[in-house]
């Protein structure tokens, strides 16, 4: 399953919720979102800094992490960046492959 990295940063209003519900309570409420979409959550941290949050999640498909994605950022409780995590196997995977590619100017 597609490992991925999610940033957040509350808006004000996401802010004042997570004051109201706690961060234990937003925790249960991403795990819930995650497995819902039949993907299971490994970290949920918060944080000092540019970003507030930070969760790395397995997700079944893009698809689902898109879908995740897109809801939680239309929410406006603030904004999401999502990265794409590769295991050390997908990059001996990568590595072994095959690329035809021409530098600029060679």
């Amino acid at each position: 399953m597609p490992k991925y990295l999610i940033q957040a940063s509350y808006s004000k209003e996401g802010l004042q919720g997570l004051l109201k519900e706690g961060g234990s309570s937003r925790r249960d409420a991403i795990r819930s979102l995650v497995e819902g979409m039949g993907g299971t959550l490994d970290t949920f941290l918060f944080a000092f800094g540019d970003r507030d949050l930070y969760v790395i999640a397995d997700m079944p498909n893009q698809e689902s992490m898109a879908a995740l994605a897109l809801t939680a950022g239309a929410s406006g409780a603030g904004s999401i960046h999502t990265t794409v995590l590769l295991t050390p196997e997908e990059i001996d995977g990568a590595a072994n492959k095959t690329v035809n590619y021409r530098p600029p100017g060679k």
